[in-house]
């Protein structure tokens, strides 16, 4: 089998008897009122972060899911877009696209405010996503893309890109690695498909966003995800993945590169009320302004004296220079 084929297999049996635990997700942090959960659903969330995004998510956008799982971050997205087509979930499993429609049936009938037209589940995959081009608002992913070998990822960002709208956003959450992860694990193609040993670095995970045309990229959330120990996976060192919930906007890459936002803010400390880079960045003085890294990085070189750059957060949502 392939990779891919090695993948659905095992998502087609997670499917039909829910493995618990086998992502770090227990619960979703997000906590909405008047949503309730069924506990199938739950058990079901494999996931490493969260797409759903408050912010991102007025005036009912409509929002392409690609891999249902357990319907639980769908059924999240159809709280904040409340009609019906408003979700379309597309999932290349069939056990899980069944699971998925049967979890939706529960939380009908546990949330009064929720119908199950809210959210359509399509057989199809990231690579030949069944929607026009330039017709979505949103593309979600959960802990889907890191599955994929880099040019399958560059394939399914590039298809992304395709059907979201002039400043679409593309949601993800991913597993990243804090140094490359060794061959032998790469090759590996059921822990590939358990989100253990696809992880491409930060540096390169970003670059692919970038290289599909995203001009903007907002980190939401970096965080511990889970540590591939010595021993167990026979390494010099032990390794840890790391969580990334990141949001991409598709917007030109403007011709000094793409916005990359991490957290960072740049404060002036000079003897003036505030500084101006006649770039179109104004600092008050002593007060912190949320800037992408690449101003920041320029900011820092014009008066290395005068202007602090602070470290990234890895938290950002929205705001800043850009």
């Amino acid at each position: 089998m392939t990779y891919l084929e090695t993948a659905a297999q095992f998502y087609s049996e997670v499917a039909q008897t829910p493995e618990v635990g086998l992502c770090c997700v227990q619960s979703t942090p997000l906590q909405l009122p008047g949503l309730k959960i069924p506990s199938k659903m739950q058990e079901m969330n494999y996931g490493c972060g969260t797409t759903v995004h408050p912010n991102e998510l007025a005036n009912q956008p409509t929002v392409l899911y690609v891999g249902v799982g357990g319907g639980l971050e769908a059924l999240q997205f159809a709280y904040f877009s409340r009609r019906g087509g408003a979700v379309i979930a597309v999932e290349p499993v069939a056990a899980m696209r069944e699971a998925a429609c049967a979890n939706l049936e529960m939380a009908a009938k546990e949330n009064p405010w929720f119908d199950t037209s809210f959210v359509e589940i399509r057989e199809g995959d990231a690579f030949q996503l069944p929607v026009a081009d330039a017709s979505v608002d949103i593309v979600a992913q959960n802990c889907l893309f890191n599955i994929f070998e880099p040019e399958d990822l560059s394939r399914a960002l590039q298809e992304a890109y395709r059907v979201l709208k002039p400043g679409g956003r593309l949601q993800m959450s991913d597993p990243i690695s804090k140094s490359p992860i060794p061959a032998h694990l790469q090759q590996d193609e059921r822990l590939r498909a358990m989100c253990l040993s696809g992880a491409l670095t930060y540096n390169e995970y970003i670059q692919r966003i970038i290289d599909a045309g995203f001009g903007q990229v907002e980190i939401r959330a970096r965080r511990p995800y889970r540590l591939l120990d010595a021993t167990t996976y026979n390494l010099e060192t032990h390794l840890l993945l790391e969580s990334l919930d990141s949001v991409a906007f598709k917007v030109a890459i403007p011709e000094d590169g793409a916005c990359i936002f991490t957290g960072k803010t740049a404060i002036y400390a000079g003897s003036e009320a505030f500084f101006d880079d006649l770039a179109g960045h104004i600092l008050q003085r002593g007060i912190p302004a949320a800037v992408c890294d690449k101003t920041a990085a320029k900011l820092g070189n014009l008066k290395p004296s005068e202007i602090i750059i602070t470290d990234s957060t890895w938290h950002y949502d929205g705001g800043g220079c850009c």
